[in-house]
């Protein structure tokens, strides 16, 4: 008999109980009450640990007691973390049935085995990595893309949150971590010294003339190695852990395939196309999370990650919780350009830029691009302050109603025209010059740009979920529409009932003339015409 009944202890308590325990009847007895009561797997784990401890059980006996095949894990079956559980509270209920294991393997008969050609079990030989446990975790970490030879609006867009949400990070925690920036191309430490100047507290950059334009293999590999503190103690010194807390990518064709490689790499998690970013702590129940059902367990410094559903009309915040034994960082996101207001450039600002060391392998550069023809720029809506954008409405006169949006677009001082995939995929006809403006380089929308500028305005627009993707982040939206059920209209901070080609020279004149400015218009105080 044993006085110790695992029932009535979490598993932490049991585990400190276990240790004052040396025989293994009493042990073994321990292991059969919990098997019988709550059967909990970390619990069990624990009373196979201590058995192991004191010799009654060998690491192979202990894998096999808990039907885990040695390199492969089972979700909930974790040893415990050193964060201490909250109070008892309600929990769901996790059943979990013991896997029989034969205590001697046999041969299959020779009839019974097919021939492996290599095809059948693809993935046979793939083992998951574990994430790194009790590692140390520190700083933001930003990729900061680059595109002939300048920095990307959004790269400084994340660097001026970053600084935000660390410069909080400090205040609420009383423990101050950097924002650090990396980026690599050719001669592109000029280019770090820059994200210094928008917030960065240290910029770590790699300089190789290969790696001017982006290139999978070799961006994921440096970036891996750049996360993990490997290289020369001159490129490693400045900091003391073991992976970044947080880090942050640009959700751009580049960003997004780089962001999903590293972190794969990382053996962490990714939330993608993210608008909104905050640090809080945050109390869970699950017990996947908790190691153990009926019990709360509060996750500290946690970044809150922000991103629109696929319906468009909520929002799903995404968590990078660690499991028992298994932690998940970086807690990792891509950004939707345009949804951050970068931090005024100062040229004065202090921090540390880090060359960056460590060879390439020539395998990683097996395509090479050797000639290429350049493009006429494309059309950028991002960081205008009034985007004007025209959907389906038009159809009656496409020609005109092109006209009337760029008359409205020449009104305002920074602004520019956009349009709906529905203008994009029409058969509409447009005279002169006018159809240049019905290419897709200025759809907006999930397949399209993503804007975000002060004001947008939406003239013949339906609002489908597609296009709300796409300009959602807008600070103020005003739709124009003869269909007062046109979805629009739910996400509209105002909603103009009427014909586009009736409103929109009204509106122009009134811009022209003064009686409505941005400001106005944005907060809903401007003058009638």
């Amino acid at each position: 008999m044993t006085d110790v009944d695992p029932n009535e202890h979490t598993v932490d308590e049991l585990t400190d109980e276990l240790e004052t325990i040396d025989d293994a009847d009493e042990l073994q007895t321990i292991l059969e009450a919990e098997r019988t009561g709550q059967d909990r797997a970390t619990a069990r784990e624990a009373v196979h640990k201590r058995l192991e401890a004191i010799g009654e059980l060998d690491a192979d006996e202990a894998g096999a007691s808990d039907g885990v095949e040695e390199g492969t894990e089972t979700e909930g079956e974790y040893e415990e973390t050193k964060e201490t559980v909250g109070e008892e509270a309600e929990g769901e209920e996790v059943d979990e049935a013991d896997e029989a294991v034969e205590d001697e393997e046999t041969e299959p008969d020779e009839a019974d085995v097919e021939e492996d050609d290599g095809l059948s079990h693809p993935t046979r030989d793939k083992r998951h990595v574990r994430a790194l446990a009790d590692g140390e975790y520190a700083d933001m970490w930003v990729f900061c893309e680059t595109q002939g030879g300048e920095l990307l609006d959004v790269s400084l867009e994340m660097l001026g949150k970053a600084r935000r949400l660390m410069d909080q990070f400090t205040d609420d925690y009383d423990d101050e971590e950097r924002v650090v920036a990396f980026l690599m191309g050719d001669d592109c430490e000029g280019l770090a010294e820059e994200c210094i100047a928008y917030g960065a507290d240290v910029a770590v950059y790699h300089d190789d003339d290969r790696l001017e334009r982006f290139l999978h293999k070799p961006y994921t590999e440096i970036t891996s190695h750049m996360t993990r503190g490997e290289g020369t103690v001159e490129s490693t010194d400045w900091r003391e852990y073991d992976k970044p807390r947080y880090i942050l990518f640009p959700a751009t064709n580049n960003g997004r395939d780089l962001s999903a490689k590293v972190q794969a790499e990382l053996d962490s998690g990714l939330a993608s196309d993210c608008s909104d970013l905050y640090i809080e702590e945050n109390e869970v129940s699950n017990p996947v999370k908790t190691g153990e059902p009926g019990v709360k367990k509060t996750f500290e410094k946690v970044l809150h990650m922000k991103r629109p559903d696929f319906s468009g009309f909520e929002y799903s915040t995404i968590l990078c919780l660690d499991n028992p034994g298994r932690e998940f960082h970086p807690q990792g996101a891509s950004i939707i350009p345009g949804s951050f207001d970068p931090i005024e450039r100062d040229p004065d600002r202090e921090g540390r830029v880090i060359e960056h060391d460590m060879d390439l392998e020539d395998d990683w550069f097996r395509v090479e691009i050797t000639e290429h023809d350049q493009l006429e720029a494309g059309i950028d809506l991002t960081g205008h302050e009034v985007v004007v954008c025209l959907g389906r409405g038009i159809a009656d006169d496409p020609t005109e109603g092109i006209e009337l949006g760029l008359d409205l677009v020449d009104a305002f001082e920074d602004a520019e025209l956009g349009i709906t995939r529905g203008i994009v995929t029409s058969s509409y006809q447009f005279d002169g010059h006018v159809e240049e403006y019905s290419k897709e380089e200025r759809q907006i929308g999930e397949t399209g740009q993503v804007v975000a500028p002060e004001l947008y305005i939406a003239a013949g627009v339906s609002g489908a979920v597609q296009h709300k993707v796409g300009m959602d982040e807008s600070d103020t939206i005003v739709s124009i529409n003869t269909d007062t059920d046109a979805r629009i209209r739910d996400f509209s901070d105002y909603f103009v009932e009427g014909d586009l080609f009736e409103l929109l020279p009204r509106l122009t004149r009134a811009v022209e003339s003064g009686v409505i400015e941005l400001e106005a218009m944005a907060d809903g105080s401007g003058g009638d015409d």
